[in-house]
């Protein structure tokens, strides 16, 4: 596998984001056992995350032009992310000092907004720094087909990172819960905030990155050249520039007002702006280019929209199966080795099969995996546990699901990545990454308010106790959680194959 040290320093800026997931299993059980909120809300909480990912465009434009000034740009990503998580270790460690100023939830909305606002900053210069390592210049023979698989392998060391990071903090976490005695509140509590404590280290890692660039920059033929690019702006830079801070004022603007239907408002006016700047950046482009891109654009689109079943699924999964936090965490440690060694297998799959070809595969396997949660929603794990004297329990079929899902987003999102890299112009490489990257971002928000939908129709409930008087206020409701997930395997299955058969059929088909 090919490597080049210009490789190293955004693919720990990478990394850092994979370890941030040191805190994803802890925020779960914080949700679950410490705030008041319904899955529909907790839904629409993915959905303002989602919306800062829009950044990357103003600030990838930013990258382009004032490339020099990358490094601080990282610093205050990183400081960004410090602060939300220093608000979750707070609320853990001072609580009630913390709610003497804030009601808890609204804590842990705004360190839920900002930690992405921190990571998009210094995804867009990780980005940027990828599509620069590869040198256009160095590839012989078939360029196509080698350039496709540089983008495709710089890609892969990204995911690489990011997937090492989470093993890592898995490997850590199960260390951290093994044998804890979960019914002695104070000690979970102190152990959530030690895991916070924790990650503060996280945002170093990525500074880390950049003090390594800088190193290399020294002999980096590609810094040097993008760092001596003139700082003028021609009537596309304007428009891309105005284009982009219309987007996120209008965001910020919705966002922060009470209009009814904000949220489906935000995403139809951000897919026509960002829908404007794609338009702007391909225009130069022959004719079946910038159709093969348009039609791309829209089959990704449209596969990463699908709707989940939010939260619900894993209330179930805690209060009903029995998964506690230590095998959560030795869930996550599979579920990343797996991945690497997924990706590695897969990696000339990846280079090879064509996006629709990608897609439709993945969407029948996306929908296939919700079947074993059925399953046992209806009780096939005590069938099967009785039949196999307890071995083929719910926790061996969810390690044989999560062996099978683990690859899947990663295999997903390699070509994509690849892809986006490999049909960036030249003087807006940054840019045009951002841009894409927004758009399939977009893509995200949509699946959480698809995913909101859902969760205001079928209705799951989980048991909420008030931690003082140990009174039962809300009773948990799971009657719906079936349907909801048969609902979630149809759409899953057929929207995507059935909107690739239709956009093959038209002259955006994709060639890719």
């Amino acid at each position: 596998m090919l490597f080049r040290i210009q490789y190293l320093p955004p693919l720990l800026i990478y990394a850092s984001a994979g370890v941030s997931s040191l805190t994803n299993i802890v925020g779960l059980f914080f949700l679950k056992d410490y705030l008041d909120l319904s899955a529909a809300f907790i839904a629409s909480i993915g959905f303002w995350a989602g919306i800062p990912w829009a950044l990357k465009m103003p600030i990838g434009f930013i990258v382009d032009k004032f490339w020099s000034f990358k490094n601080y740009l990282v610093y205050l990503g990183a400081f960004v992310v410090f602060v939300s998580l220093l608000i979750m270790y707070q609320l853990l460690a001072n609580r009630e000092y913390m709610e003497s100023m804030l009601p808890i939830s609204t804590w842990f909305v705004v360190s839920a907004i900002l930690i992405p606002i921190g990571y998009v900053i210094q995804d867009v210069v990780a980005d940027a720094m990828t599509v620069e390592a590869v040198d256009s210049s160095k590839i012989g023979n078939e360029p196509a087909l080698a350039l496709k698989k540089e983008h495709t392998m710089v890609q892969l060391y990204g995911r690489f990172a990011i997937i090492f990071g989470t093993i890592l903090v898995s490997a850590l976490n199960l260390f951290i819960f093994y044998d804890i005695d979960i019914s002695n509140k104070v000690l979970v509590n102190n152990t959530y905030a030690k895991i916070y404590f924790f990650s503060l280290g996280i945002p170093f890692i990525s500074v880390s990155g950049i003090i390594l660039s800088k190193i290399f920059n020294k002999k980096n033929k590609l810094s040097i050249k993008k760092s001596s690019m003139k700082k003028t702006f021609n009537s596309l830079d304007y428009k891309i520039l105005i284009g982009s801070i219309v987007f996120v004022l209008l965001t910020l603007f919705l966002g922060l007002s009470k209009i009814p239907f904000s949220q489906e408002i935000i995403l139809i006016t951000s897919l026509i702006l960002i829908s404007t700047l794609i338009n702007f950046l391909i225009k130069d482009l022959s004719t079946e280019k910038r159709n093969t891109i348009i039609g791309s654009a829209l089959i990704i689109f449209v596969f990463r929209s699908m709707p989940g079943p939010g939260q619900g699924l894993a209330w179930f999964e805690i209060d009903i199966l029995g998964f506690d936090q230590y095998f959560l965490s030795f869930l996550a440690l599979i579920s990343g080795t797996l991945t690497l060694l997924g990706m590695i297998i897969f990696r000339n799959f990846m280079i090879k099969t064509t996006l629709p070809r990608l897609f439709i595969i993945l969407s029948i396997i996306s929908s296939i995996l919700f079947l074993p949660s059925i399953f046992m929603y209806y009780g096939l794990h005590n069938f099967t546990s009785q039949l196999t004297n307890g071995f083929v329990d719910q926790r061996f079929i969810a390690l044989i699901n999560s062996a099978v899902e683990s690859p899947l987003s990663q295999v997903a999102m390699i070509p994509l990545l690849a892809w986006i890299a490999r049909n960036a112009p030249d003087k807006y490489k940054a840019t045009f990454f951002a841009v894409f990257a927004s758009f399939t971002n977009l893509a995200l928000s949509s699946r959480e308010l698809f995913t909101k939908y859902l969760n205001k129709i079928y209705i799951i409930e989980r048991e909420i106790i008030d931690s003082d008087t140990e009174v039962v206020l809300t009773n948990s409701n799971y009657d719906k959680l079936d349907e909801l997930l048969i609902t979630v395997l149809f759409i899953t299955l057929i929207t995507p194959i059935l909107f690739i058969f239709l956009i093959q059929k038209t002259k955006f088909k994709s060639r890719e």
